[in-house]
């Protein structure tokens, strides 16, 4: 149901915010908002009734719904026709700063090298390789491009070669639902294969034989990842291999690092179940590795005779590792301890390689990466300074290396790819981002982490950026962003688009708040289920702390959120919408207790451990507490920009389009209540590399205008 995300930052001033609202008042005086027709539904659960007047725009093929988002596009168009330069040059300024003729930092696999690029004036990758060195002639795997001709919206999930280099599985979607065609590629003649299954999930891998692949299918009405089947080239009666039947789950295939296993895993919000099979044996039969256990969390790496265990077992709130043979009995009853738990260090991953391992930890919200000879002979942490960085493991296909790649980023210091020599500890960087223009110097801004303290006094994290010449007071515009679902961490990045608000003096501040993993699986276990309003009021709190410290007030106070973040965008301009002057809403995710019960909706039933299962009268009331369409009331409240997709797989777009239709009808301001619906995009938005620009061109420019900053 849920994901998502972009992010920002803001400033400025009063007397040109005055002359700005004098305009927008004249536009609204010309320019009629839509007025949705109202044809209550009873809808009765536990005994309580909710009467939805907009349940009838949930139907996409009536044509009345359609119209009344066209007319909602049209007014939307109206209301920010003052700002389309704007927009364009936003766009174009966004654009400029981006190098359009890039490619990837190579990465070699089985013998070749591979390379994403792009080319001038394109909007889509073109995926390459060379064999064996990096001056051998390049070969085209796909070229996005040709591949988008004649389709609105294009998207190449993911390819996969052939163990003997000769073939690629790729999946594609053209109508932006998440629903992938599988085809074959026949990579030395060029020649795409009769080969075809519809409506996949979009990933696969090969079996050893060249012959056999294996993919997950999808649930035609919820989308949800439940089979996977065994396809054998040339043949189109595919075999079934694994049904996942329990809704709450989903399913998907992989191949381990070590190339000796296909995987299938199952997977909930809370619960983990692995099945394996070697990749030498294609149609044997797959094994349990270790039989669910509701509330057992757990991954497999292989390595040598022996698989590795990332798991929550026996109370690991912030996981451990464990290892157990191969060969035998791989229940969790026979898991030996390798890394013990720790209560201050959130276990996030582990990389094999031939001499060392590497560990993906968090600790107090800071990204650590630990390197260990498997010998034991030495283990050492990469070091890192700032508060405010992002540092990832990369990508690392080879087993045979001393090389660890890894990407590192802060939030005023571009992305940089970067070859680390586990053994002589050397590094080189290979790639950093180039910011284009001219006009970029990172020593141009500054970044900090603050600590706002909760209403139950628990401390939460916010990192922010800002230029260097920008003052902080009562008029410094604010953007505060924040996602806070699904355990999901968003770790403070650079992004040459947000500088776009930093130079106009914005500050842009992401909030850490519970419902995340931030600070450890505990501030996620703090903000799901019946504690899911600790996510919202943590916000809450640190937009509070942010004007109570004078970095801004409430005139001046931005906030932006996705999806689930959206869902908190709804939920705190109900809770305190004094605090803002103006909100983005990106494919909101806003009638919760309805959507949670209609499990016919992509999805859902994977849900229940993260929101609740409504049909239960405790979590249905609390649900209906905080849902943002239930909760909307007769009031005022700030200036709002709602954004969606048609074809949105994951948060419907009636949900926003109901949201919208009911906050015109009740609230009591004069505010700006924009509703912008791409009809041909979902979730994600627009596919293309720089049309995606568009839409936050759109979002920036709504912003800015509240601020009288449009040039």
């Amino acid at each position: 149901m849920l994901q998502a995300d972009k992010f920002n930052s803001v400033l400025f001033g009063c007397l040109t915010f005055a002359v700005s609202c004098q305009n927008q008042n004249k536009d609204m005086s010309k320019a009629e908002a839509p007025v949705a027709k109202k044809i209550p539904k009873e809808l009765v659960k536990h005994g309580d009734l909710r009467v939805d007047d907009y349940y009838w725009m949930n139907d996409r093929e009536d044509q009345a719904v359609i119209s009344h988002l066209e007319k909602e596009n049209t007014y939307c168009a109206e209301m920010t026709g003052h700002t389309k330069k704007f927009q364009t040059s936003l766009f174009e300024e966004m654009k400029s700063r981006i190098k359009e003729d890039d490619s990837s930092v190579p990465y070699k696999q089985n013998g070749y090298w591979y390379i994403t690029r792009y080319e001038l004036g394109k909007e889509y990758p073109i995926y390459s390789r060379k064999r064996e060195s990096l001056e051998a002639e390049e070969e085209i795997l796909f070229d996005c491009n040709l591949l988008a001709e004649g389709h609105d919206y294009f998207n190449l999930s993911s390819f996969s070669i052939s163990p003997d280099n000769s073939l690629a599985a790729f999946s594609v979607d053209t109508v932006s639902r998440r629903k992938y065609t599988l085809q074959i590629k026949n990579l030395e003649t060029g020649e795409i294969l009769a080969d075809k299954v519809e409506n996949t999930a979009g990933n696969s891998v090969w079996a050893d034989d060249n012959k056999t692949i294996f993919y997950s299918k999808q649930d035609d009405v919820t989308l949800r990842s439940d089979k996977i089947f065994k396809h054998k080239l040339g043949t189109f009666e595919d075999i079934l291999v694994y049904n996942e039947e329990d809704e709450t789950f989903g399913a998907y295939v992989y191949k381990s690092k070590s190339k000796k296993y296909i995987i299938i895993a199952s997977y909930s919000t809370l619960t983990t179940e692995f099945r394996t099979l070697k990749a030498s044996d294609p149609d044997g039969e797959f094994k349990v590795f270790s039989a669910r256990t509701r509330g057992l969390e757990y991954g497999i790496s292989h390595y040598d005779n022996d698989f590795y265990v990332l798991t929550n077992k026996d109370g690991a709130t912030n996981f451990k590792l464990m290892k157990v043979a191969e060969e035998g009995d791989t229940s969790a009853e026979n898991w030996q301890e390798f890394i013990p738990h720790r209560a201050d260090v959130l276990l996030e991953g582990m990389d094999i390689f031939k001499s060392f391992y590497v560990l993906s930890e968090r600790k107090n919200g800071l990204n650590e990466i630990k390197i260990v000879r498997w010998d034991g002979s030495d283990s050492y942490y990469l070091p890192f300074e700032n508060e405010t960085y992002t540092a990832n493991v990369s990508t690392n296909p080879d087993f045979d290396t001393e090389i660890l790649r890894y990407r590192y980023n802060s939030m005023g210091t571009p992305s940089s790819i970067i070859d680390f020599n586990m053994l002589t500890k050397e590094k080189e960087i290979k790639k950093e981002q180039e910011v284009l223009g001219g006009k970029f110097n990172k020593q141009n801004y500054l970044e900090k982490r603050i600590w706002a303290t909760a209403r139950d006094g628990v401390k939460v994290p916010m990192s922010m950026v800002y230029h260097k010449d920008t003052l902080l007071d009562g008029n410094t515009p604010i953007l505060q962003y924040a996602y806070g679902s699904y355990g999901a961490t968003i770790d403070p990045y650079f992004s040459t688009v947000r500088l776009s608000l930093l130079d106009r003096g914005f500050v842009f501040v992401l909030a850490h708040i519970r419902g995340g993993q931030y600070l450890g699986r505990p501030w996620y276990e703090d903000g799901k289920l019946l504690k899911k309003k600790n996510t919202f009021t943590d916000f809450v709190d640190c937009s509070k702390f942010l004007i109570s410290e004078g970095y801004t007030s409430p005139d001046h106070l931005y906030a932006m959120g996705g999806s689930a973040g959206g869902l908190l965008m709804g939920a705190v301009i109900n809770m305190s919408p004094e605090l803002y002057n103006g909100i983005v809403a990106s494919v909101p995710f806003v009638d919760v207790v309805t959507t949670m019960l209609d499990d016919s909706i992509p999805l859902t039933t994977g849900e229940y451990d993260e929101w609740g299962n409504p049909n239960e009268k405790e979590y249905y009331d609390y649900m209906k507490s905080y849902s943002p369409y239930d909760q909307v009331e007769a009031k005022a409240y700030p200036n709002i920009l709602v954004t969606t997709g048609l074809h949105d797989s994951q948060v419907q777009y009636f949900e926003p389009a109901k949201w919208v239709a009911k906050l015109r009808e009740l609230k009591t301001d004069d505010n700006i209540l924009l509703f912008d619906i791409n009809m041909d995009a979902g979730h994600g938005g627009a596919s293309g590399r720089f049309e995606s620009l568009k839409e936050v061109a759109k979002e920036y420019a709504f912003i800015l205008d509240l601020e009288g900053k449009v040039e």
